[in-house]
């Protein structure tokens, strides 16, 4: 189970330092990225939040980069493309976050671990459901005959706890990246991540 982010090819992007990605992929969040795969991490998490204020919002600054990051510092509630993927090493079954799914809604999963049924996006429609001990895990829900993944009910609370660590230890990479790449925004970077990621305050 890793956490990853909805990403693209970013071609003309200037504003600071992005990695080369594969365009429609996924970048698993974790605490091995280089500074510029949290750049790129970023700057996506920033772009899924870059809309325009409604009229009670405060208003977008003239700076390219302060524009560019207004709706992930200010949003109510941010968002951010992607969510949980799960791999099953034995039969190599992929699940993989449907399209409006978003890394702030993780802790859902906790929920099917708890005896609910749970969707995660749709194009696919991943279902995640608790039978006896076992987490029934639907590719596409959508999909007659679509790949299942089952794995008891302890085991995925294991492994949500591990993407917990992997969120927290990327944010903590964003904590430094920012440090040197936006010192005089990284305190509400980093506060702002750890919204958008569902995460406790940090110490």
């Amino acid at each position: 189970m890793q956490p990853v982010l909805e990403v693209y090819s970013y071609d003309g992007f200037a504003l600071w330092p992005v990695a080369e990605v594969e365009s429609y992929g996924y970048l698993p969040l974790n605490g091995k990225l280089s500074p510029a795969e949290v750049g790129t991490a970023v700057m996506r998490i920033a772009e899924c939040n870059n809309v325009d204020p409604i009229d009670s919002d405060p208003p977008r600054p003239a700076s390219s980069i302060e524009a560019f990051l207004h709706g992930l510092l200010t949003m109510d509630d941010p968002f951010a493309s992607g969510g949980l993927r799960v791999t099953d090493t034995t039969s190599g079954v992929v699940l993989l976050p449907g399209c409006c799914s978003g890394l702030e809604e993780w802790r859902d999963w906790f929920l099917a671990v708890d005896g609910a049924v749970v969707s995660f996006g749709h194009d696919p429609s991943p279902l995640v459901e608790r039978t006896g001990d076992l987490i029934r895990m639907t590719v596409d829900a959508e999909q007659n005959g679509s790949p299942i993944i089952e794995a008891p009910a302890a085991e995925l609370r294991h492994q949500l706890n591990h993407a917990e660590n992997d969120l927290t230890r990327f944010r903590n990479l964003v904590s430094t990246w920012a440090e040197r790449q936006l010192p005089d925004h990284s305190t509400s970077i980093v506060t702002a991540i750890t919204r958008v990621l569902d995460l406790p305050p940090r110490p």
